[in-house]
């Protein structure tokens, strides 16, 4: 059952996307600036900005109230992008209650869950501990899958979550957590009141800016509105061609209400649903999913060196035949 629109909300607020109509779409100065280049010193000026330090553990919340609009992909991709840049520990969670796609999309090391974690944490004192429950997908973004049975799922609460993110506070830098779709749910209460920073996923449509507009205002409704002032929104799916809406209306109302905007072509590899492997993205998808990896960075704190920790610090510049620097 869907969750009750916010008065006065989103709907209202974006109700400019719904006048600008369909057809081609116009490619104005907005859309322009927000397509990422390829300028070399462009592209190592993100990667510093990625390499930030951290002073403790970052969690970034990626949601959106619509399923199907690339959230979970956002969720691989731009974790990738962070591990491998970074070259340090990045993790991914599976939160969503509702049979989460996120442990199906990477290769498992093994049949581990959030929940089998929540039950042994009181065994659970180092990295390694942790890792027992993790696969380690390509690109070097590690995943904590949830139970893909939802009837196993919902049982994740505020509680077990909060539990589960301070184990993991201590031995990732960064978390990246794949919600569900329910603002309401228990689970979600926990992934809101943690993050340091929020990313709302959108498709470049009617109905998926508005439902991401949604999210925005019910998680503002929430007492979570400085949250929603840091927050990225990222418009995925973005086609070079004819578009089910005018992009400019979309990405007006949503620099109006976050702190950046990021778009993300569409993608074929991406599309396929199948294992995630950032080899195989396209070279502009690559480009988008580092601009949008260098927008998080910006809520970061004062660069500094950071060691290698991570066994595939590598693949990303492999992928993309660069040099991390």
């Amino acid at each position: 059952m869907s969750e009750p629109r916010v008065p006065g909300g989103a709907g209202i607020g974006v109700a400019g996307i719904a006048a600008a109509g369909t057809g081609p779409a116009r490619l104005g100065e907005r859309l322009l600036r927000l397509l990422p280049g390829t300028d070399p010193a462009e592209e190592e000026r993100k990667k510093e900005l990625i390499r930030t330090h951290l002073g403790d553990c970052r969690r970034i919340a990626v949601i959106s109230l619509k399923g199907g609009v690339g959230k979970t992909t956002t969720t691989l991709a731009l974790g990738a992008v962070l591990a491998s840049v970074r070259r340090d520990r990045v993790l991914a969670v599976d939160a969503n209650p509702d049979a989460g796609t996120l442990g199906r999309r990477v290769r498992r090391d093994n049949t581990a869950t959030i929940r089998h974690l929540l039950s042994e944490l009181p065994r659970v004192s180092s990295y390694m501990d942790v890792r027992r429950f993790t696969s380690l997908a390509r690109g070097g973004l590690e995943v904590l899958a949830n139970d893909p049975n939802p009837a196993v799922s919902t049982a994740l609460d505020e509680t077990g979550y909060r539990r589960v993110l301070e184990a993991l506070r201590r031995q990732y830098p960064l978390v990246l957590t794949d919600s569900g779709t329910g603002l309401t749910h228990s689970a979600m209460q926990g992934v809101l009141g943690l993050a340091d920073q929020l990313i709302v996923v959108a498709t470049p449509s009617v109905d998926g800016a508005d439902s991401a507009a949604d999210t925005l205002e019910h998680v503002a409704a929430r007492g979570h509105a400085a949250l929603v002032e840091r927050s990225v929104a990222v418009v995925t799916g973005v086609r070079s061609t004819t578009r089910p809406v005018r992009l400019d209306p979309i990405i007006a109302y949503f620099e109006a209400r976050c702190r950046a905007v990021r778009l993300v072509p569409h993608d074929e590899h991406l599309a396929a649903g199948g294992e995630f492997d950032p080899r195989r993205l396209a070279r502009r998808t690559r480009a988008a999913f580092l601009d949008l990896a260098a927008a998080v960075a910006e809520d970061f704190s004062v660069p500094a060196p950071l060691p290698r920790t991570n066994p595939m610090a590598h693949a990303w510049d492999v992928a993309t035949g660069a040099t991390s620097g």
